[in-house]
């Protein structure tokens, strides 16, 4: 049985909670709450689950795996796993990157808007947003032209083509959206969108109010506000 450790690690656990209560009974909601405790202080030897790692430094294996490292470790993980779906869903179209696709999106839902505002809402820095912008241009799929008030701002609009073109894209981004959430129940996803919605929320306002750009910030932001473990 392959679950057979993770089995006795649960029993190992049961024995322990049983003679931290004198040998009374004790309900699965005793467990929980002891197991919770357990994981948020762990201590004593690491198990590996992680397929990439070995087990030649058990330090940076218990730095991996603490809480946070871990959850943002997940987060890259699941970023690359999306690109690669978005990559095969854009294949056979003017569109490279999922950037690309995303900067058409939200073109999609205005009339027109600035260079800047479309970077920004992009998510991206100037360079690589520029280059997205150049690229949908010289594809059709957006057109430019120069703000009447400020000769140094340019505005961008869909084009029809581009309007075509992301109608035919959302039907296999439909299927990579279906990808990503894999075999997550109902329940599941949405307690999922609930908590990146949050996380979008606290990271936006960050990104938009433009507080963390050194390595001090993110120091300093962290020590003063993020509670410790």
């Amino acid at each position: 049985m392959k679950s057979y450790q993770l089995i006795h690690q649960l029993i190992v656990l049961v024995e322990q909670l049983e003679e931290e209560n004198s040998g009374r009974k004790v309900s699965i909601q005793d467990f929980t709450g002891f197991l919770l405790n357990k994981v948020g202080n762990h201590s004593g030897n690491l198990v590996n689950n992680e397929v990439r790692f070995g087990n030649n430094d058990n330090t940076a294996l218990v730095t991996a795996y603490q809480l946070d490292n871990n959850i943002g470790r997940l987060f890259v993980f699941m970023s690359r796993y999306a690109k690669s779906y978005i990559k095969r869903a854009l294949e056979g179209t003017p569109l490279q990157t999922a950037e690309d696709f995303t900067a058409l999106a939200i073109l999609l839902t205005h009339d027109h808007l600035s260079k800047s505002e479309l970077i920004s809402h992009n998510l991206q820095e100037k360079t690589s947003g520029t280059e997205v912008i150049r690229r949908l241009i010289a594809a059709g799929l957006v057109r430019q032209w120069d703000d009447k008030k400020d000769k140094r701002s340019k505005h961008v609009a869909i084009t029809n083509e581009g309007k075509e073109l992301l109608y035919q894209v959302f039907v296999d981004m439909n299927n990579v959206g279906k990808m990503i959430t894999g075999k997550l129940t109902i329940a599941e996803k949405f307690t999922l969108q609930y908590l990146l919605q949050k996380l979008e929320i606290f990271h936006l306002e960050h990104y938009e109010k433009k507080t963390i750009l050194s390595k001090a910030d993110l120091r300093n932001f962290v020590a003063e506000n993020i509670p410790a473990e």
